[in-house]
C-alpha cells in the first residue's frame, strides 16, 4: 500500500494574505458636511469588525451610520462618526490614534489621547494586576460586601466594573496588594480571597461551586472590561432571567425588537434590531454576534429620531444559517439581553476625589446604610485621583428622593449628581423630529447594496 503524504504548508504562509493586506484606515472630513467618515479596508478575518467598533466606542465617539461588506475574503467598512458634541474629528492626535489602533501598529511612544468627555485613553498602566471575576445573584449591598472583603484582605481596588441585569450580577475587580502595590501571587492567599468572596456571593446564590462564582488571575495588561462583562453575563445565562419581553419593550416609549429572516438569494440569515438609540449600542450587538460565533458579511446601521435600526446579514462560522426555531429564539434573547444590560435604571452619581485605601468600601457602605442598590458601577484610578460612577436606585428599584441625595453628598463629600434624563445622549447628529415616533419600516437591505456601491468607489488610494 502506498502512503501519500500531503504537501507541507508553513503556518506562516496561511496568514500571509492577512499580514500583507492588513487593515488600512482613511479619515475623510470632506465628503459629509456634518460628520467624519472612517473608511477601513482589509483582508477579512473573524472579529475585525468588533475591533474597529471597539476602538471608536472606547474613544467616546458616536457612530450614527455604518455600512459593512466582507464578501470574497475582503472587508470594506464605512463609519459615520462624530464626537459626543456632534463635531467632526479634527484633532490630529485622535486621528493618528485611530489609525494606529485599527492598523495594529501602535508605536511604543504613541501619546495618550483625551476624549471629548475628558477620559484618557492609551495611558501607560502599571505592569500587573490581580483580576477577580465574579458572577452571582444580585441583591442590595452586594458591592459593599465585596469591597469590604477586599479591604479586609489588604487589597487595593485600582479599577472595578459592575453590571446587573435580570437579577444577575457580574463584576470585574483589578486589585493590587496594599503594601507592595504589586499583584497578589501567593496561592494560599488567593484561595482564601476566593473563599471569602464566594461566601458573600453564596448568601443568595445557593451555589457551592466556588470556582464558577469567582475566578482569579494575574494579567500583565487590562482586559477590555465591557466585552468581558458581556461574556460573563452570557455565560451566566442572564438572557434567561426574570422579566418579560413585553415589559422590556415599553422602556422609554421605544421598543426593542429583534427579528430573524432568511435571505434566500444569497443564503444569509438577516438579523434586524430595532431599539432606542444610545451610545455603544452598535458595540453591544456586534460583540454578542461575534462571541456567539456568527460572521457578519454585510450590515447597515442607521437611526431615525431616537430609534436605531440595525440589519446584519450573517452566517455561523461553520457556514450555516439560523435554521432552527430554537437557535433563532436563543439569538433573539441574547441580543435583547445585550442591549438591556447597558440600559441601566436609576440615578447617576459621579464621585471625584483623591485616592485612598478603602475609599470604595466607604462609599458603598454609605449607599447600603441609606438603603440604596447599585445597578451599575465604574471605578477607575489615575495617579492620586479617583473617578467613580455609580447608578443607584432604592431597594425596590425606584428613583431616589432628593433628601437621600443630599444626605449621601454630606456623608461622602465631593459628589456630582446627574439625573437620569442626562444619562443617554442622542447618537444621531442629523436626526429630526421629536424622537418618539416610530418610523415606517423600510428595507435596510436595499439601502445596503446601494450605499456600499457608492462608498466603495471612495476608498481609492488609502494613506496612513
Amino acid at each position: 500500500m502506498n502512503i501519500i503524504y500531503p504537501p507541507y504548508v508553513d503556518p506562516q504562509f496561511q496568514t500571509l494574505f492577512e499580514r500583507i493586506h492588513s487593515p488600512r484606515v482613511c479619515i475623510d472630513n470632506d465628503t459629509c458636511r456634518d460628520c467624519t467618515l472612517v473608511k477601513v479596508d482589509s483582508a477579512n478575518k473573524h472579529g475585525l469588525l468588533l475591533e474597529m467598533v471597539q476602538v471608536l466606542t472606547d474613544l467616546d465617539l458616536v457612530i450614527s451610520k455604518s455600512y459593512v461588506s466582507s464578501d470574497g475574503g475582503w472587508l470594506m467598512d464605512v463609519f459615520h462618526v462624530t464626537d459626543q458634541l456632534g463635531r467632526k474629528l479634527t484633532d490630529e492626535g485622535l486621528i493618528r490614534f485611530i489609525q494606529q489602533a485599527v492598523e495594529a501598529r501602535r508605536e511604543e511612544d504613541a501619546k495618550e489621547v483625551r476624549t471629548c468627555l475628558g477620559r484618557i485613553v492609551g495611558a501607560k498602566l502599571p505592569a500587573q494586576y490581580t483580576v477577580f471575576e465574579m458572577t452571582g445573584t444580585d441583591r442590595p449591598g452586594l458591592l459593599s460586601e465585596i469591597s469590604a472583603v477586599l479591604k479586609d484582605m489588604n487589597c487595593n481596588v485600582v479599577s472595578a466594573h459592575l453590571w446587573t441585569h435580570n437579577a444577575r450580577m457580574a463584576c470585574i475587580a483589578f486589585v493590587t496588594d496594599c503594601t507592595t502595590s504589586k499583584p497578589i501571587t501567593d496561592l494560599e492567599r488567593l484561595d482564601l480571597l476566593r473563599d471569602q468572596l464566594c461566601n458573600v456571593l453564596r448568601i443568595n446564590n445557593g451555589c457551592r461551586d466556588e470556582r464558577r462564582a469567582v475566578r482569579a488571575m494575574v494579567l500583565s495588561r487590562l482586559t477590555h472590561a465591557e466585552r468581558r462583562l458581556h461574556q460573563m453575563m452570557f455565560e451566566d445565562k442572564d438572557y434567561e432571567g426574570v422579566g418579560g419581553a413585553d415589559d422590556r419593550k415599553k422602556q422609554d416609549g421605544v421598543g426593542t425588537t429583534v427579528s430573524i429572516d432568511h435571505c434566500q438569494e444569497r443564503s444569509y440569515s438577516v438579523v434586524t434590531v430595532l431599539s432606542r438609540d444610545r451610545p455603544k449600542l452598535l458595540f453591544d450587538t456586534v460583540v454578542t454576534l461575534t462571541d456567539m460565533k456568527y460572521v457578519v458579511f454585510h450590515a447597515a446601521i442607521s437611526s431615525k429620531g431616537s430609534l436605531a435600526i440595525q440589519e446584519y446579514f450573517v452566517r455561523h462560522m461553520d457556514g450555516c444559517t439560523l435554521n432552527t426555531e430554537s437557535e433563532k429564539r436563543r439569538v433573539v434573547k441574547c441580543l435583547e439581553a445585550a442591549i438591556e444590560r447597558r440600559n441601566t435604571q436609576g440615578l447617576r452619581l459621579d464621585v471625584r476625589t483623591y485616592d485612598r485605601i478603602g475609599l470604595l468600601t466607604d462609599i458603598t457602605r454609605v449607599f447600603r446604610e441609606n438603603g440604596l442598590m447599585v445597578t451599575r458601577a465604574e471605578v477607575s484610578t489615575s495617579g492620586d485621583s479617583v473617578s467613580d460612577t455609580f447608578f443607584v436606585t432604592d431597594s425596590s428599584g425606584n428613583d431616589i428622593d432628593y433628601e437621600t441625595i443630599d444626605r449621601i453628598r454630606q456623608e461622602i463629600g465631593n459628589v456630582e449628581v446627574i439625573t437620569s434624563c442626562n444619562l443617554v445622549k442622542r447618537s444621531n447628529s442629523t436626526a429630526n423630529g421629536n424622537g418618539q415616533e416610530r418610523p415606517s419600516f423600510f428595507s435596510i437591505g436595499n439601502l445596503l447594496w446601494s450605499q456600499l456601491e457608492r462608498f466603495s468607489g471612495n476608498f481609492g488610494s488609502i494613506k496612513s
